[in-house]
């Protein structure tokens, strides 16, 4: 058949085409409504991962946002376009066609009107954009944290966040500091903080080393941290450490710095004892015919030493980072220094496209170090300068007298050694279940164990002689093992965006631990290795403990957003406690927080050349706090008692069980509520700050009331009473001053004010009228004394006691007839500055800090401006000139202002201009306490402030602060 010939109609044509374009428009449609999975990641310029980035379908409501690692997925409509966005970046849209699927990669560009406000946060099993937050939460870098001889990992902290206080009362290196964030909320528990590392809970904050940490959260209100519940009242501090990272990196950080002694108490030298003494006509005076500086004896000159290697190398799909460290820092006292060895390793795998990541890290750190007997001071200040150390045949000086022991010979004929191993290692599992769903599970376990030895031989003083050699040993260790789970909702539909979490977690702790001691050692060859050597026999010289608890938590947490300008959370947390009383398993603790970002608004278009960012925050939460119960303290328990009883059965004598607690079913933890309001705002793109307003009342304050007898069988009880307030304000300013090629300045200002009261002690069942505190006793004649009070109207750590109203002709103090409020220590201000220079390939910075308003007692100088001293014991020099004839005497002449400013650390520092894939070098010169500013006569004005027994008592507890100069070496690789 030809069918050239064949004809075709023209309806038939049209027919033809009708069904090819109806054809066409079907598979259009088919094509247009199919959907496909796609997924990505989404970076930062500089190829860091960017999370909390929306990823929405045009046209839709459906959206997602990016995890923790800035990695998505979405299901979308094939041909039609996704908006990748992110508050501070420029968006990217892309069309969706058959070839798109996974692996996508999204590079935002920073958009620098708005940078400030894209800083992810970590807020507790979770993390937000800043630019979302609710609650009062302060964000650190790496970079803005405190260089320099860091021997323990908070100092990284002291006056970098308004409101948190890190007081470091001696400058011994073994020693650690304490932390107070908004005051403290408790008598008797640990008013320190909440450490998370890596979302691990309640670690030890020294498990982590200063280099390993990438950024630190500090979160201040109850709508923060309520989502801790039992453990969030005195705050939560949130550490990241560095993971992984893309491409191969190697840095070395080492330095090596030289310390001495900051400041001394003025003595009288030899020369001017001896001049005291004839102008005096002391014919009591013994001269010994030496020249001795006794503070400078028992010091040295000390020399620190660091190493750091990090490493890291990380793929699309995994990444390792390791890193060791050694640290080798003496103390400017002789014998004193602290050895640390750290290495951590962690890893990263993702699986079945990235909807799978596992995380498995461990921390180790080994310290050791020699613990000092701070008796050596006291006796410092009291020999007679003309005694020298040694006699002519090399032997110790020694003359009798009350707390008259040559402290060279404390310091250097006994053996001390302490020693601590800290373990800390987790598995971290995070899944996406769903669309918008993710779960993670993270599996830990903290050890930490440490022993000690002491060993003083039969020939020397104090112990030594009287117990004929005196051996020690401890050992003590803790474990805590725990499990968080929780799932993670987000969805992000037009202007809506939601974020949930709901959670289980359990913990388990269990400590235990031994020591035994003795004495009458026939030979001291042995030191403290073979206690069965020694043959006096007495109770007590052995003992052992062993306890365990446990914390089940249920919780949730909601976020909502509109338009990016209103934001709500809600949070809730209930703990089960083996440490409640049977009456009070269970607790709860919610919040409530809303803020608006009032720059947002249209009405504010005319202030958006210089009002870059405007938002208030508003909260209120109640947290908990558990720390003081301890284990088995709702108990009734026995003990043995000092009594024995003859068992006719046996025919021996035994020791007797006895009472030793009461029980209380009612115990629980203390509860702090919180009301927070705050302001975030930014000016000329140029200065970031944040001014909050917070009230907080905590409730059910733990302390041990004496109790009748009977009915009770012990006389006292702990007990749930008391009521104590902290209102306070803060600011906090970043500034970007000048920004040029060649040139830069930045700094930063923290203040911040607490004051503090209690406001109820007793109730209809326990009742107390005041706690005395701040005891006296030990020093010459204030035994069964005491310098404080817990009182009704007053905060913790009120001075009580005569007001000195001047010198009478005699010299003697004239005081006030009545005891009454002389100070407290409770600082009214607290501050910290820092500012940072670079001009080309130079940078200048320097960090600062300072407390204000608080009170001291300076016990020290009480007992050395004692007219009764001469000839025997040494005195100050501007003693001589003050007139006083009194004998020591408890009163408000020596309460004194502890007011300082301290220049924490002046870093001067040059990298090397290499250019290509060479080595990058820093060279740097470091200061370290190189000045402070006060009128404190003492040694040094930042006296530990924590605790009932002694806080803001200045009582020969004089190991002095180091001045240190560092010279350092920064090495840096990348590939």
């Amino acid at each position: 058949m030809n069918n050239k010939h064949i004809k075709t109609r023209p309806s038939q044509v049209w027919a033809n085409l009708v069904m090819v374009l109806m054809g066409l428009l079907f598979s259009a449609s088919i094509y247009a409504q199919e959907k496909k999975l796609i997924s990505g990641t989404v970076y930062d310029s500089n190829g860091i991962s960017l999370p909390g980035a929306s990823i929405t379908e045009n046209g839709s409501t459906n959206g997602t946002m990016t995890d923790a690692d800035g990695k998505f997925s979405l299901q979308v409509t094939a041909g039609n376009t996704i908006k990748v966005s992110s508050v501070g970046f420029v968006t990217q849209t892309l069309t969706i066609d058959a070839s798109t699927g996974s692996g996508l990669r999204f590079d935002l560009k920073e958009d620098q009107t708005t940078l400030e406000t894209v800083e992810v946060v970590s807020v507790g099993y979770g993390t937000m954009r800043k630019s979302d937050l609710t609650g009062a939460i302060t964000s650190l870098s790496a970079k803005d944290l405190v260089k320099g001889t860091i021997v323990s990992t908070e100092q990284i902290l002291q006056g970098k966040v308004a409101g948190l206080v890190v007081m470091r009362g001696t400058g011994d290196p073994s020693s650690g500091s304490s932390l107070r964030l908004r005051g403290g909320t408790s008598l008797t528990a640990s008013n320190n903080p909440l450490i998370v590392v890596d979302g691990i809970p309640g670690v030890d904050i020294n498990s982590v080393q200063a280099s390993d940490i990438k950024s630190v959260d500090v979160l201040k209100d109850a709508s923060a941290t309520a989502i801790y519940g039992s453990r969030g009242a005195n705050g939560v501090i949130i550490i990241t450490t560095k993971g992984g990272s893309k491409g191969l990196s190697v840095v070395y950080n080492g330095f090596t710095g030289v310390s001495h002694a900051s400041n001394h108490i003025d003595m009288l030298s030899a020369n001017q004892w001896r001049n005291y003494v004839r102008d005096n006509a002391l014919t009591d005076a013994v001269d010994y015919g030496g020249n001795t500086d006794w503070q400078d004896e028992l010091e040295q000159t000390a020399v620190t030493q660091s190493h750091t290697l990090n490493i890291t190398s990380g793929k699309e799909e995994s990444g390792l980072r390791a890193s060791v460290s050694y640290l080798d820092s003496e103390g400017i006292v002789k014998t004193t220094n602290l050895n640390r060895l750290a290495v951590n390793a962690s890893t990263y795998q993702y699986a079945w496209d990235k909807a799978l990541k596992f995380d498995v890290g461990v921390y180790a750190n080994i310290d050791k170090w020699h613990p000092l007997d701070y008796r050596i001071f006291e006796r410092a200040f009291n020999l007679n300068p003309t005694i020298p150390v040694r006699t002519a045949t090399g032997e110790f000086s020694s003359v009798g007298g009350t707390l008259y022991e040559n402290p060279v010979e404390i310091l250097t004929n006994r053996t001390s050694d302490s020693e601590r191993h800290r373990v800390l290692g987790y598995f971290k599992t995070e899944a996406k279940i769903f669309n918008n769903f993710q779960a993670v599970a993270n599996l830990s376990m903290e050890h930490n164990a440490m022993k000690g030895g002491i060993y003083k031989p039969t020939y020397a003083v104090l112990e030594g002689q009287t117990e004929d050699g005196y051996g020690q040993r401890i050992y003590g260790d803790y474990t805590n093992a725990q499990l968080e789970t929780y799932l993670n909702y987000n969805k992000i539909s037009g202007k809506h965006s939601i974020n949930a979490m709901a959670g289980y977690s359990f913990l388990e702790n269990i400590y235990e631990g031994f020591g035994a001691q003795r004495s009458g050692f026939t030979t001291d060859l042995f030191d403290y290795n073979n206690l069965g050597a020694g043959q006096d026999y007495r109770l007590g010289d052995v003992y052992s403990y062993k306890g365990k608890s446990r914390l089940v938590s249920f919780f949730g947490r909601a976020n909502y957003s509109y338009d990016g300008k209103y934001m709500f959370t809600g949070t809730i947390r209930r703990d089960g406690s083996s440490r409640f009383g049977a009456n009070n398993k269970w607790g709860v603790f919610p919040s409530v927080s809303a803020a608006w970002r009032i720059a947002g608004e249209d009405f504010m278009k005319p202030t958006e050349n210089w009002l870059t960012n405007l938002k208030i925050r508003a909260g209120y939460g109640v947290t908990g706090n558990q720390d003081g119960i301890g284990e088995y303290k709702s108990l009734s328990i026995l003990g043995v008692g000092q009594d024995s009883y003859y068992d006719p059965a046996t025919g021996n004598w035994s020791l007797a069980y006895s009472p030793t607690q009461n029980p209380n079913p009612d115990l629980k933890w203390e509860s702090t509520a919180q009301f927070n309001v705050g302001i975030d705002f930014s000016l000329f793109n140029r200065i970031n700050g944040t001014f909050e307003w917070y009230s907080k009342t905590t409730k059910d304050l733990l302390y041990t009331y004496e109790v009748p007898q009977p009915p009770y069988l012990v006389g006292t009880m702990l007990a749930n009473v008391g009521e104590l307030s902290n209102k306070g304000i803060e600011l906090t300013l970043n500034a970007n001053v000048m920004k040029h090629n060649d040139f830069s300045w930045d700094a930063n200002l923290t203040l911040a004010h607490n004051k503090q009261k209690i406001e109820k002690l007793s109730n209809d069942t326990y009742e107390t009228d005041v706690i005395y505190s701040g005891s006296l006793h030990g020093l010459s004649g204030m035994s069964n004394q005491y310098s404080q009070i817990i009182a009704e109207g007053y905060p913790v750590g009120t001075f009580w006691g005569y007001q000195y109203q001047g010198l009478d002709e005699n010299g003697e103090f004239i005081l006030s007839t009545e005891k009454q409020a002389i100070g407290n220590v409770q600082p009214d201000l607290t501050m910290g500055i820092g500012m940072n220079f670079t001009y080309k390939d130079f940078d200048l910075g320097f960090t600062g800090y300072g407390s204000f308003g608080q009170k001291v007692l300076n016990a020290t100088n009480m007992m050395l401006y004692d007219p009764n001293r001469m000839p025997a014991y040494n005195i100050p020099d501007d003693f001589i000139g003050s007139a006083i004839t009194s004998a020591p005497t408890f009163s408000s002449y020596w309460i004194e202002d502890a007011s300082f400013f301290r220049l924490q650390t002046l870093t001067l520092g040059y990298t090397v201009p290499l250019k290509g894939n060479l080595p990058k070098f820093r060279i740097y010169v470091l200061g370290e306490n190189l000045f402070v500013l006060t009128k404190y006569k003492g040694t040094d004005p930042e006296v530990d402030l924590t605790g009932l027994s002694t806080p803001g008592i200045d009582r020969f507890n004089n190991y002095p602060r180091p001045t240190t100069i560092s010279v350092g070496l920064n090495i840096s690789l990348n590939h």
